[in-house]
């Protein structure tokens, strides 16, 4: 049997909400282990002058829970 943990994070990216989410995902792999599904929550962007500014994603995301820790 397996428990997963869902935790909410947020990535930002000038170019895309596509990197966006990947630079969210790189970033907490760097301390979450066994990452497992990233489900988009929400999409927004910032806007100056009328001009998209960067795009940001909300994400939520699961890891296998280790009760060994």
């Amino acid at each position: 049997m397996s428990v997963y943990k869902i935790i909410e994070i947020v990535g930002t990216s000038t170019k895309s909400w596509e990197d966006a989410a990947q630079v969210a995902l790189t970033t907490s792999s760097k301390t979450l282990e066994d990452l497992r599904v990233a489900e988009v929550v929400k999409q927004d962007v910032t806007v100056e002058n009328g001009k998209i500014t960067s795009f940001r994603i909300r994400l939520n995301i699961s890891f296998k829970y280790r009760d060994d820790v």
